[in-house]
């Protein structure tokens, strides 16, 4: 499979891994804290991927290849303070919601990429950006009263906003950090390894140690659940971006708000007003464009 097809069709597994994650979380965050549950995750993923980039053949002595610098700042900007807000807005709005404000990732990265990467974006690619927000926005423009699983949909959708724009800068710092050698499994042994040391130290800090050590089974189960989803998004994103145009990558994500608003109906009962099935099906045609794009680097990959 050429490098391109597969990076393309990697980045729309990382989009169905998205998808899933969403509403599941919503279920799994509503009686758990989001900093535990999030670092608990992390830590684990970590772990997973740091055993993989050792068993690539790779040695962790040799720092001269790894970019310590850019691994911080994903760690902090993506690993801990993204995944807080987000979990915390999640608590918030609903899975719908969540999942839409989350896909307005690519207007960032794209910004970002062009002028931080030199990135080439063509106008194929800008027409589908424009499809795949044009439907966002008309999913959004549906406001919606509070609710018992969603409280403050106001907040929430503030707070997700935020994350995603933490994440759009993460993503690119992760691009300039592969373009300098540095394996995936090394950023995302970064991002989530080093993320979640720092999300249990603002634990220690906000004196919930105790919630940490009183998880139910139920609960221990759905973080299970949680990381595996995850690790599945982090692999696929990651290996994903290697391959091809980090901006092309997250233009693709947006499809998961499709797969999202269907689980949200489905197990929350949320609101289904005819914008937002508009917004979907502009979704789809900007992701069809988006497919048939080849990515172009100026950056030597």
């Amino acid at each position: 499979m050429k490098k391109e097809t597969f990076g393309t069709f990697l980045a729309i597994v990382t989009a169905l891994f998205s998808g899933l994650a969403i509403p599941m979380n919503k279920i799994f965050v509503v009686d758990l804290d989001p900093t535990v549950f999030t670092a608990i995750r992390g830590l684990i993923i970590g772990i997973i991927f740091y055993i993989i980039f050792l068993f690539e053949g790779k040695s962790v002595s040799k720092k001269s290849k790894i970019h310590w610098k850019y691994l911080l700042y994903i760690a902090i900007i993506g690993g801990s303070f993204a995944f807080l807000l987000f979990f915390t807005g999640l608590k918030l709005t609903t899975a719908g919601r969540g999942a839409f404000l989350h896909k307005t990732l690519p207007l960032y990265v794209t910004i970002l990429a062009f002028i931080f990467l030199r990135e080439k974006i063509n106008k194929k690619q800008i027409l589908a950006l424009f499809f795949m927000l044009l439907g966002a926005i008309f999913i959004y423009f549906n406001q919606i009263e509070p609710a018992e699983f969603w409280l403050n949909p106001s907040l929430g959708d503030l707070l997700i906003i935020g994350a995603t724009i933490l994440w759009a800068i993460e993503s690119v710092i992760a691009k300039k950090a592969m373009i300098n050698g540095d394996s995936n499994y090394i950023v995302s042994f970064a991002r989530m390894f080093i993320g979640a040391i720092i999300l249990f130290a603002i634990i220690i800090l906000q004196d919930k140690m105790n919630i940490l050590f009183s998880l139910t089974l139920q609960q221990v189960i759905n973080i299970a659940v949680s990381t595996a989803i995850l690790f599945g998004y982090v692999f696929c994103w990651y290996y994903s971006i290697k391959m091809i145009n980090v901006s092309k990558a997250s233009t693709l994500l947006l499809l998961t708000p499709i797969i999202s608003l269907i689980l949200g109906i489905l197990i929350f009962n949320e609101p289904t007003p005819v914008l937002q099935l508009l917004g979907s099906a502009l979704i789809l045609i900007g992701a069809y464009i988006v497919v048939k794009i080849r990515s172009e680097f100026t950056t030597g990959i």
